[in-house]
């Protein structure tokens, strides 16, 4: 949605929006509370049916009580998040936040059997049902209102809701999603075992740290920089909007990393118990750093057409390009640290990776504090990068130590560095200033350059794949 509601919203407004959305990221982690990652754990050695039951009741108590409690407190939260005149806003997130917990444990069903096609085709239809109230709202009824239509469209916007119109889009979407996802939901009896919820929780607790630092690392600096910001709120909210815009366009890894995380987690899980378990991973990183490659030199490459992303209403969106690749290296060293991230989950080590992760968040907040006043939101990028490759690298020496995995390190490091080299020499041929057809035919040029050296190193690999293989003698 970043292409229309750039054009519809200054960034100002947009900035708005990402906080929000920041928020409900964060009353995520706290609402499902590790329970995920539990019940993949528990279904491979206990009965499904028993841990599922499990979870969902607690999940169902905690909802009820958590919701509740925020309820009370709506007007205090839009007065911290710089909104007292939007209330309604906080009530309408933490509904989206409840109907979205109420749905992990279907959608969790869902990836645990192996039924990809109606976990994407929900997913999917989610999204359609988002994007498509929020077109119908933002265009065809505001136009209608601007026009003075006097028909049912023009009667549906109000000037007034603003920017709630996007949250309201997600409302409904979240709630469509449930109801889809009944069938699985109402599968669920309520069951509540003492002891093994105790087991479960001595399980799950520490990754609620693991999920709390996750996002404090992904979310914060934009509340940082909203209240570091050493400017008007309105310049902090606009500094905000420019950042969160541009961080959209680090979504090719961020998409990519999300749906390996779907299959992957289970996957791994499912794999710990073979003999060649480490094999396994180790292949499944080198494939994964080389996806992630090509996702980066297909972004940073070709920069002067991914800008337009953000559309042509509000230029002032361009002037914050310049993270891009930062952002996008970060999240080449986040997707690194969740492959290696499986040792602590099957040596049931998960306070290890709590401690990890508040590492991360120590550097993320205190590099915002210091250098927030001084660069703006390029100190979060820079916070970004230095925060996930230090939980890269203590992962990999702490997984080494306790679960040892043959990581083809010089090989990926490789891979990594080649694509930063390549992303540097476009960038000193950009100096050259020539036209723009030549710079892309460059920038094309350098990314084959990277797939055929890719393709002659992983040749064996590639010719044992079913598809690629038949083209690779």
């Amino acid at each position: 949605m970043t292409p229309l509601l750039v054009t519809v919203f200054a960034s100002g407004e947009y900035g708005k929006i990402s906080t929000l959305f920041t928020i409900a990221a964060f009353l995520n982690i706290v609402f499902t509370y590790g329970l995920e990652t539990s019940y993949f754990r528990f279904a491979s050695i206990e009965a499904e049916t028993k841990v599922y039951n499990t979870c969902s009741s607690s999940l169902l108590i905690s909802t009820g009580i958590f919701t509740a409690l925020l309820l009370l407190f709506i007007k205090d939260i839009a007065v911290f998040l710089e909104m007292p005149a939007y209330p309604e806003y906080i009530l309408w997130v933490i509904l989206i936040v409840a109907l979205d917990t109420l749905a992990v444990m279907p959608f969790a069903k869902l990836r645990y059997e192996g039924r990809p096609r109606k976990f994407a085709a929900i997913k999917i239809l989610n999204i359609l049902i988002n994007v498509g109230l929020v077109v119908f709202f933002l265009v065809f009824c505001k136009k209608a209102h601007e026009k003075n239509a006097g028909n049912i469209l023009a009667d549906l916007y109000d000037p007034k809701v603003g920017l709630g119109y996007v949250i309201i889009a997600n409302l409904i979407a979240s709630g469509m999603t449930l109801l889809l996802l009944s069938k699985e939901f109402l599968q669920f009896r309520f069951r509540l075992n003492p002891v093994f919820w105790k087991k479960l929780m001595t399980y799950s607790w520490p990754l609620v740290i693991v999920g709390f630092g996750g996002m404090v690392n992904e979310t914060i600096d934009r509340i940082m920089l909203l209240k570091l910001y050493p400017g008007t709120t309105e310049q902090a909210f606009s500094q905000s909007g420019i950042y969160s815009a541009n961080y959209k366009l680090a979504v090719i890894i961020v998409l990519f990393i999300q749906a390996f995380r779907m299959g992957a987690e289970p996957f791994f899980f499912k794999q710990s118990t073979s003999e060649n378990a480490q094999r396994t991973y180790a292949r499944v990183m080198k494939f994964f750093v080389i996806a992630c490659c090509f996702c980066f030199l297909g972004v940073t490459l070709f920069l002067d057409i991914w800008k337009y992303f953000m559309g042509t209403a509000h230029p002032e969106y361009y002037t914050g390009l310049k993270v891009v690749p930062l952002l996008m290296t970060a999240k080449i060293f986040l997707g690194i640290y969740y492959n290696l991230s499986i040792w602590y989950k099957i040596k049931e080590r998960n306070l290890t990776g709590a401690w990890i992760t508040i590492g991360g968040a120590v550097i993320t907040i205190v590099f915002n504090w210091m250098f927030i006043p001084v660069w703006g939101y390029v100190a979060c990028a820079i916070a970004t990068i230095l925060c996930y490759g230090f939980m890269m690298v203590v992962s990999y020496a702490l997984g080494q130590k306790h679960y040892p995995v043959p990581y083809a390190w010089k090989k990926i490091l490789a891979y990594i560095a080649i694509c930063l080299m390549l992303f540097g020499l476009h960038q000193a041929f950009l100096q050259f200033e020539m036209n723009r057809w030549v710079n892309r035919g460059v920038a094309l040029g350098l990314a084959g350059l990277f797939a055929l050296l890719v393709l002659n190193v992983e040749r064996k690999e590639f010719a044992k794949w079913p598809v690629i293989g038949r083209f690779i003698k």
